[in-house]
């Protein structure tokens, strides 16, 4: 797929995204982590908290990054922010409407894959993106859209029978679009949207039939 900006376009508005919103990039980075430790926490909160940071972070990307960085490249780029903020609010009502996020972390060979990709998203993506620009300027981190899509898909894995699957829609298509222009700026970290994307998508398409057989680690 032909793209409508070059690699330097595209690391251009990264940059400028990351020096004109510093220090966003890192409170965000650190809500992550915290949302990775609440996992583990018994607050009967946790559920609400997450969700409500999973949210934020579509909203966030879609108007911060999308809206008013990534148009001056790509007016396709409205598009992107709109749907993006539409998979926030969806994520917000859900989990604040709805109750229907719960999230857990239980041993169960599904939430390693989970939680892999949270921690791609949050920390090796960030990290391989750093030595590939050698720059901080340039270092694609949580916040973004791909690593924010990764992260999600982690957290998607890691929630009970209750999630609502119409929440994946978005999320994919993304992977596939995402991928695709990333490919063609050699943004080769991207490949494990698309991963995480796929492996998402068989755990809920599958869920009654294999999550429940799945046998608890002791």
């Amino acid at each position: 797929m032909k793209i409508p900006f070059t690699t330097e376009q595209f690391f251009t508005v990264i940059e400028k995204y990351n020096v004109t919103l510093f220090p966003f990039q890192i409170i965000i980075l650190l809500l992550g982590i915290a949302c990775l430790f609440l996992l583990h926490a018994k607050s009967s909160a946790k559920d609400q908290i997450i969700g409500l940071c999973l949210g934020m972070l579509w909203i966030w990307t879609g108007i911060a990054y999308h809206l008013f960085f990534f148009t001056v490249i790509n007016k396709a780029a409205f598009m992107f922010g709109g749907i993006f903020i539409l998979q926030g609010l969806m994520i917000l009502f859900s989990t604040l409407i709805k109750n229907r996020l719960v999230f857990t972390f239980s041993l169960h060979p599904k939430d390693y894959a989970g939680y892999f990709f949270i921690l791609y998203g949050l920390i090796f993506y960030p990290v391989i993106s750093y030595f590939a620009e050698g720059s901080f300027e340039r270092t694609i981190v949580l916040g973004l859209p791909c690593p924010s899509t990764i992260v999600t898909f982690g957290f998607f894995i890691l929630t009970g029978t209750k999630f609502p699957k119409y929440l994946l829609v978005i999320p994919s298509l993304w992977a596939v679009v995402g991928l695709s222009a990333a490919i063609n700026i050699g943004v080769y970290q991207d490949v494990m949207i698309l991963i995480a994307a796929i492996t998402a998508d068989i755990i809920w398409s599958l869920h009654r039939n294999v999550i429940k057989k799945m046998p608890l680690s002791h």
